[in-house]
Parts: structure tokens; sequence; C-alpha cells
């Protein structure tokens, strides 16, 4: 282990009236909830990016952030020793996965191939790592937004060459996903989109968009990769429009190059809400349509029009997430990433404990309100009753084919049908909301 830390025991559950910052007050893995653990149910990932490549610096200042892996000039040295302090951490907190971006873990080379094998040095580290402690890889993914090359996309560059080369890059870090039994496998477009439609050619980029995700499809299949792929829906920031608008939007994309079986989606707390939604509205649409994966859990400071990344502290606006995933039958390979900053202030070692258990005690505390919710069944029952008029024969045979609009219209006048107004009864639904919260 690595000293960074300093003597920090590893993190327990001390029950809700503990004053113990360095204790959970709601996550108790192995407590049951709807005949799974809270462990099974969450399945809580810690992020590499933020929580270990950010030093807090931001447009206006620098860094506030000693870490004694960034800055160094042996480049692998230091990601070996982040590494060890990854573990480390993921392991005082008790949580069964991370995720990372290939530029998280290792140093990028002078050519693709030297970052390549930085890469995959990483990965022999990691390899031993998981066996050491038990501690999977929720999922991978390449980061081809970051270097100038990206500056006007990667798949959706006018370059070819670009689109060659992210092309390879997502190969490699989708190898090293593989090798390390990840469970699943994300593409962000961050720079997929427009600046501005000037010197634009949208219908060109989304044929290559869509032909460079059927690449990476294809590639999963051959060499024999389970786990998921996934796209993570933003709207904007830091392109002014991004193809990967919203979940929506995902699936008009997926459904146009036929990948609508084939990739789910990753969603956001913050991107929901840039894109104009609640994180709700996205889990709900996912699952009506299908393509529900897995979340990064995260908040907006909502003062701000960006995404901020803040650790989930918000017990209602978790809690009707939650009830919505368990509704749609939970998660397979997907789980809970914590896609969550530290403020810049928040310069300590202990801060990044504080941080996730923080966001474990919101979230399992919302898992048990959204169960209760469910279990109740009181909002469940309103919904059924409000469409139950669906349920009657008549009400069926207007969506069948053999209906049309001169038949329907026939059965109105001559039943005389004149229906009246109901009451969506929504203060009530939102007070019911209340009780189990």
């Amino acid at each position: 282990m690595s000293d960074f830390f300093g003597n920090i025991e590893p993190i327990k559950f001390e029950g809700p009236d503990s004053t113990n910052p360095l204790a959970y007050r709601y996550y108790d893995a192995n407590r049951v909830v709807m005949g799974k653990t809270m462990q099974e149910h969450l399945r809580f990932a810690v992020c590499y990016w933020h929580t270990f490549c950010w030093d807090g610096a931001d447009p206006f200042g620098q860094s506030t952030m000693v870490r004694p892996w960034i800055g160094q000039s042996d480049e692998m040295a230091a990601a070996r020793l982040k590494a060890e302090v990854a573990f480390d951490m993921f392991s005082l907190l008790g949580v069964p996965y991370f995720a990372f971006h290939d530029r998280d873990i290792a140093p990028e080379g002078a050519t693709l191939a030297e970052s390549n094998r930085n890469v995959q040095a990483i990965v022999d580290v990691f390899e031993q790592k998981i066996e050491e402690t038990g501690v999977g890889l929720l999922w991978g993914t390449a980061n081809i937004f970051t270097n100038k090359r990206f500056m006007a996309g990667a798949s959706t560059n006018p370059d070819p060459d670009v689109f060659a080369y992210s092309a390879a890059q997502v190969k490699n870090a989708l190898d090293a996903t593989h090798r390390l039994n990840g469970q699943n496998y994300v593409l962000w477009g961050g720079r997929e989109g427009y600046e501005t439609l000037l010197n634009t050619d949208t219908k060109r980029e989304l044929d290559h968009m869509g032909r460079f995700l059927n690449l990476v499809v294809e590639y999963k299949h051959k060499i024999g990769f389970d786990g998921t792929i996934l796209i993570e829906p933003k709207p904007q920031e830091p392109t002014k429009h991004q193809y990967d608008f919203d979940v929506a939007t995902v699936y008009g994309f997926l459904k146009k190059y036929g990948l609508e079986n084939e990739v789910k989606v990753n969603i956001e707390v913050g991107h929901a809400v840039l894109a104009g939604h609640s994180f709700e509205h996205e889990i709900e649409m996912a699952n009506t349509l299908g393509i529900f994966g897995s979340i990064d859990a995260n908040r907006n400071d909502y003062q701000s029009g960006w995404d901020t990344d803040q650790f989930p502290n918000n017990v209602p606006e978790m809690t009707l997430a939650l009830y919505y995933i368990l509704q749609g039958g939970g998660f397979t390979t997907g789980g809970l990433n914590f896609d969550s900053k530290l403020r810049r202030q928040s310069i300590d070692p202990a801060d990044l404990l504080y941080g996730h258990i923080g966001g474990m005690d919101t979230c399992a505390k919302a898992l048990l309100c959204a169960a209760n919710m469910i279990e109740e069944g009181s909002l469940k029952s309103l919904v059924e009753d409000r469409y139950a008029g669906w349920n009657t024969e008549a009400a069926q045979a207007m969506l069948s084919k053999e209906s049309s609009l001169d038949k329907i219209a026939e059965r109105v006048e001559r039943e005389g049908i004149n229906p009246q107004p109901k009451s969506g009864r929504q203060e009530y639904c939102e007070n019911l909301v209340n009780r189990f919260i």
C-alpha cells in the first residue's frame, strides 16, 4: 500500500446515528433490499479521471491539489504510483468497480504505438491489483477528445486520418477493457458535433459516426467481448452541439444505423440537466426504448449553466432515478459510476473519501426510499388506474391494424362518446413521493 491516505482505516457501515465522517450511515453493502444486496443493486464505481487526474486547475486559476504522481518527469513511474493509490482508495471505500479512459491511466507517447504500450503496461499492473483486491472494471474507454488532433471530432472529423487514428486508439482501449474483464465499453462523443453549420456536412459526419460505431460493435464480437457497448449522451460542452444530444436522439441514431439491439446508453445527471431534462426522464426514456445501460452519478450547481460534476447529495433526485431504475429491472452489466470531482478548495487526500462516502450514502438512502415506494405500490397503482380505460376491448381495438380513423369516428358518433377531463393529481403524486423521503 502507498502512504497517500495516511493511517485511515477501511470505511465501515455505522448506521444513521453515526457522526463519524469516515463511516457509512446508509450504505450497508450486504443489506438485502428487494432480494438483492445494496452492493448488487448499486454496483458503485470510482472514476479514474476526476479522482486521480484532476489537479484543481480551472480556466481562471492554477492547480490547487498536490498529488505525488502529477508533474513527475518519469511519467510511467508516476502512472504506477497513481494505480497503487487508486486501488488503495477502492479498497478503503469497499467499492466493487472502477472506470477509466486510456489517457487517465498512462501517458501519451510520441506515437500511437508508444501510447498503446504505455496503456498495456498499466493494464499489467491492473491485472495484478484486480486479483489482489477483487475490485473489477465497470467500464473502459478511449479519450478521443483531449488531444488537439480531435479538435474537429474523432469519428466525425473531416480528416480521414483522424478517423483512422481514432479507430486504432479505440481498438487498443477495447482490447484493454476485454483483457480486464470489463463489464462495458463506453464511447463519449464530446467532440462529435459542430461549432457552426457553415463549415459542416452533417449527413457525412453522422454517416461516418454510424460506421465507426458499427466497426466497434463488429470488433467486439470478433474478439468475444461479452460486455455492453454504451454511448453517453450530452447535448453540448465542449462542442456547441453534440450529435448524442440526449437518450431519444441517441435512439434515433442507433435505429438509423441498425444498432438499437447492440448499443445502450450511459446516462449522467449533469448531462440530462444540460439537455433540459430531469435525470429520471432520461432513465425512463432509456427503459421505454430498451437501451438503458449504466449511469454516471453526480449533480450540477443549479445556479451555474455548465456541467460542474459535483458529488451527488440530492436524495430526492436520486430516489426518483433509482425508482425508475428498479422499475426497469435494475442494472445488468451497468452500475453507478461517480463521475464527480472535488471542489478546487478541497485539497486534502481525505476529501476524496468524504466525497465518495457522501455520494454512496446518498444513493444508498435513495435506494431504500425507492424500494419502499415500489413495495408500498401507491404510485404504481395510481398510474395503472389512470390508464385503466385502455384495458377495455374497445380501446385495444383502436390500436389494432384492423382499425381505421373512419371506424373510430363512426364509433364515437354511434356511442355518443363525450369524454370529460379527469385530474392527473400531480400534487398528490408529489406529496406521495415525499412521504418516502
